[in-house]
């Protein structure tokens, strides 16, 4: 009963010193984990930076491989030159200079002005444009004017109507079957026909003038009835345009004779021939 203190004693100093170096290994664990996230990182961080360096060096070669040589002046040179006497560049291709270089030692390719410069700037020569050759003279194609199957028929002699009468005579029908339904014919188009009738001096204007139209109608008929198709005007001259004067002392008879030329009829037509 006397050393149960003491032994209580010594398991408690042993249970802290088990304590104590269980929180020693998790802190140095700890430290240790992050020591290694922390080289982790870096070395992460070193290969991306390789990795640039290596593209970077990669495109300075290729731009050195395309910069042009450039060959140093003769005698002394304001720029650093291998054996050969070609300027030395720099891998981003400039150009070295020496220690006495001036403004006036700048080359092209190096300094300055990329392409030599113009000694005495001159306006260019103003070309003269050739004049223009003068146009082709047009070509004037000649239409010819559509030919035309104008004419006119005018019944005389015997061919003209009887004193008082509107009736056509055998000559009257063969002269208009030869010299008007004949020249008809002959139309590709027919614009129109004017039968115009007309009467002698004997007996009043108003019946010549209703005499003279229809010596005109009975001409017109006489066309239709020949298959004229084309449209027939008819006009009555009554007395008023005679083609022949006879003497006023003259028999009757006489006198009706000597004004037959007037008791006739004229057809004209118009139109276009075939």
């Amino acid at each position: 009963m006397a050393f149960r203190p003491h032994f209580q004693w010594y398991d408690v100093r042993a249970k802290n010193r088990f304590r104590e170096k269980i929180c020693l290994n998790a802190a140095w664990q700890f430290q240790k984990n992050i020591q290694q996230n922390y080289l982790i990182r870096k070395y992460k961080m070193l290969k991306k930076l390789a990795f640039g360096l290596v593209i970077a060096s990669a495109a300075v070669g290729a731009l050195a491989q395309t910069v042009t040589d450039i060959q140093a002046k003769s005698g002394n040179s304001a720029y650093s030159q291998n054996a050969r006497g070609v300027i030395v560049r720099s891998p981003y291709g400039l150009c070295w200079r020496t220690g006495y270089w001036t403004p006036a030692d700048a080359m092209v390719g190096c300094d300055g002005q990329l392409a030599p410069p113009i000694a005495k700037a001159t306006a260019p020569a103003i070309a003269i444009a050739p004049a223009p050759a003068p146009a082709p003279a047009p070509t004037i194609i000649a239409v010819a004017a559509p030919k035309r199957c104008n004419f006119a028929v005018t019944l005389t002699n015997d061919q003209t109507f009887s004193f008082n009468k509107a009736v056509l005579s055998s000559a009257a029908k063969a002269r208009i079957d030869d010299e008007v339904v004949s020249k008809l014919a002959a139309c590709s188009k027919i614009d129109v026909i004017v039968a115009t009738g007309h009467s002698d001096r004997l007996g009043s204007q108003q019946y010549n003038q209703k005499l003279s139209e229809k010596r005109a109608v009975t001409v017109a008929a006489y066309l239709k009835s020949k298959g004229v198709s084309a449209q027939i005007e008819t006009r009555g001259a009554g007395k008023a345009q005679p083609i022949k004067s006879c003497d006023s002392k003259l028999g009757r008879k006489k006198l009706i004779e000597c004004l037959a030329p007037n008791r006739r009829v004229v057809i004209e037509a118009r139109g276009l021939a075939k």
